[in-house]
């Protein structure tokens, strides 16, 4: 999203994996292409992309998606307790700010640590990441909580591709892709809501980085 709060695709990428060499080739170019600086990123825990962007763009507040992080933990807790654990997990993600999270973080580990020590240590290991967005104004925190908006584009883009079983070339795959995403892209058409009250929190939080 740039700071007419419009979303946009910046570029298309294939590779073999999702390392961390991978990301950092995507990030070079990208810097190499113009873009000088990122204020928030929002991505899911993809192995490397995290200290990818903290490599290249080192200014930029990393905030790893919530909705993921909940699957992730819930993938540790037996389907029995999966619906308790959840909800008693929203008073994290829920919380006023980070402190507040943080115990909240310990009261789930008082209550299931013993049983789901794995689910607990997934939010630990990724703790700074996780709660990034609770430091922004409430405007903020729901556009960069979680990458939905990534994860509906994805989600366009094998619908349009579901039919084909393969592709002959690499080059049909792009095509395929980039189809894809200019039929939804050209539907992006409206600003954020509220855009005019997020840039300006963004403009007083990123005062010295963000110009118009």
């Amino acid at each position: 999203m740039g700071v007419d709060g419009l979303k946009d695709v910046l570029g298309i990428w294939l590779g073999k994996n999702e390392s961390a060499s991978f990301w950092v080739s995507v990030l070079t170019d990208l810097k190499a292409r113009g873009v000088d600086d990122i204020l928030i990123t929002a991505t899911d825990n993809l192995k490397g992309l995290t200290d990818a962007i903290k490599a290249i763009f080192p200014q930029a507040t990393t905030q790893i998606c919530i909705v993921h992080q909940i699957r992730n933990a819930c993938k540790y807790v037996s389907w029995m307790d999966r619906r308790e654990f959840a909800a008693d997990m929203k008073n994290i993600y829920n919380a006023i700010n980070e402190q507040d999270a943080a115990l909240a973080l310990d009261e789930l580990e008082k209550k299931w640590g013993a049983k789901y020590s794995h689910a607990i240590k997934s939010w630990r290991a990724n703790w700074n990441e996780l709660t990034a967005f609770l430091s922004f104004p409430v405007e903020i925190r729901k556009i960069i909580y979680t990458t939905n908006v990534i994860e509906n584009l994805n989600g366009k883009i094998r619908k349009y591709t579901k039919n084909k079983l393969s592709f002959p070339t690499d080059e049909a795959v792009m095509k395929a892709v980039y189809l894809a995403i200019r039929q939804s892209t050209n539907k992006w058409t409206m600003a954020q809501r509220n855009w005019g009250q997020i840039i300006n929190q963004f403009l007083i939080l990123f005062e010295n980085r963000l110009m118009l």
